[in-house]
């Protein structure tokens, strides 16, 4: 099953993709899961499949205005320096990078997502805006406190692509990485939610990236240094996951700024994030409107 959130009108609506229809859920069952959050705790899968079974669809997916895949999560956990080659291209341009021993985990806000065809914004402040491909985890039901490798991927509602874009001179303005990596709608996510039972293995699916058509990254999730169920377990001996909670497991090597010269993405270039049985995230680059910042320009 796919599902996409999308605007109608002001108001913001759920629904399940069927071929390049779209059949609004927030209509037909929102009275009972009001958005796709109380749809995955609930478990509201059955009835959406019974609706698949018997509906045409109520709008062309080309037609919609996508947005992020769970654009009101409560927790969004970011993995850095998850693939061995980014280590090592993260360690040729700083300097002193090595394989973590533990997961290292910092966070974003729902603010900094957007969807699938939604301009991934730069702000005016910088021009550093750098790609990340990665595997999108969203979770479907609570782990509780210290939840066993072997049981986590129970715990996963499914997976999306994400770009999870960052300004790298804010990145490194410290030893934190939050300013950077939280610039509102840089984190591009999608195509659409692949639900879990889709997707026969997480540890083996393809991932690139590509800018304006040239392939600037790829990898396969099986190079994750920790993954996907390792993840899950270790967020949970000090935090329970819900449904609805984001894990971006991280970057493999490619990245704009460890190259020489540094390349990164500026107004008009199309980025593109494709996984293997998930699909492809598209996104043009955009400069923020000095309009609402009271006319500031670059």
């Amino acid at each position: 099953m796919k599902l996409v959130n999308f605007k109608r009108g002001e108001a913001a609506h759920y629904g399940i993709v069927l071929g390049d229809r779209v059949i609004d859920l927030t209509a037909r069952i929102g009275h009972t899961y009001p958005d796709l959050i109380s749809f995955i705790a609930k478990d509201g899968r059955a009835v959406a499949e019974a609706l698949a079974s018997s509906q045409h669809g109520d709008y062309s997916f080309d037609d919609l205005e996508l947005l992020a895949v769970v654009p009101d999560a409560r927790k969004i956990f970011c993995i850095g320096l998850n693939y061995a080659d980014h280590v090592a291209e993260a360690s040729r341009a700083l300097g002193g990078r090595e394989i973590p021993k533990h997961p290292m985990v910092f966070a974003r806000w729902a603010e900094s997502l957007t969807g699938h065809r939604q301009p991934i914004i730069r702000p005016h402040v910088s021009d550093n805006l750098d790609w990340e491909a990665e595997l999108l985890v969203v979770i479907g039901k609570s782990t509780g406190r210290y939840l066993p490798v072997e049981r986590a991927l129970e715990h996963v509602f499914g997976y999306a692509a994400m770009n999870e874009a960052c300004l790298r001179d804010y990145q490194f303005h410290t030893r934190q990485l939050t300013p950077g990596k939280n610039f509102e709608k840089t984190g591009a996510t999608g195509p659409w939610l692949v639900t879990a039972d889709e997707i026969a293995d997480p540890h083996d699916l393809e991932i690139e990236m590509r800018l304006n058509g040239e392939l600037m990254q790829k990898a396969n999730t099986r190079d994750l240094i920790f993954n996907v169920a390792q993840l899950i377990s270790y967020i949970s001996e000090w935090l329970p996951l819900n449904p609805g909670d984001l894990i971006a497991t991280g970057t493999m090597g490619g990245v704009g700024f460890s190259r020489q010269p540094p390349i990164f993405m500026k107004p008009g270039d199309l980025a593109e994030v494709s996984i293997s049985g998930i699909g492809v995230l598209s996104n043009l680059i955009a400069d923020e409107s000095s309009a609402l910042h009271g006319g500031a320009e670059r």
